[in-house]
């Protein structure tokens, strides 16, 4: 009867360890402004073009190139930059999407905007050579609420992992033998038993 306790036990104590974990973490906040990619005027390039250097600048964007220059708009240090910030490309539209997370909401936003002004600014340094001009759609606003898991999230994930290593816990035990030496396992004929069967069935 011991072993039909562990699932629930190791259920509830892998929630007691989410609910803990949610509620002593800080919650993260994420911002995220928008760039877009658009052929100059007066320019040949085409929009497949665009998508394609959207997809470069895509990559540059959490460059040391761009978050060095970013991290005085920011007043953050480049390498905290780096860790915070990342960038997401559309295969199908020529869009950037430069997110930032931070514990503060205003924080976020401050360095998401901050990091697609200067890779817009770097961006049409070269737009003459490239023809593509890279614009902000969207700034980023300050988040309202935590991007993080809820404590009721963290919870949850802790029972289900609880529960999880409980089952494999019985599944691994070791198997108490009967008086006649039998652990419960499905045991095999020997070699003599399978012939005389044999025999039996022709």
């Amino acid at each position: 009867m011991r072993w039909a306790t562990v699932i629930p036990a190791c259920a509830l104590l892998g929630a007691a360890a989410g609910a803990t974990y949610g509620e002593m973490k800080p919650p993260q906040y994420s911002a995220t402004s928008y760039v877009i990619a658009v052929p100059a005027e007066k320019s040949r390039s085409d929009p497949a073009m665009a998508l394609g250097f959207a997809q470069a600048y895509g990559r540059v964007a959490t460059q040391l190139a761009v978050l060095g220059e970013a991290q005085q708009t920011a007043r953050v240090p480049a390498a905290k930059l780096r860790r915070s910030v990342r960038a997401e490309t559309s295969p199908d539209a020529p869009m950037i999407a430069i997110t930032a997370v931070s514990r503060r909401p205003a924080r976020a936003a401050d360095i998401a905007n901050a990091v697609s002004g200067e890779l817009t600014k770097q961006a049409n340094k070269t737009k003459k050579a490239t023809g593509i001009t890279l614009t902000r759609l969207s700034r980023a606003l300050e988040p309202t609420e935590p991007s993080s898991a809820s404590p009721a999230l963290t919870t949850l994930v802790g029972a289900c992992a609880g529960g999880l290593l409980g089952g494999l816990a019985l599944l691994v035990r070791p198997r108490r033998a009967t008086p006649d030496g039998d652990t419960g396992r499905a045991q095999l004929p020997g070699p003599a038993a399978a012939v005389d069967l044999a025999q039996e069935v022709r």
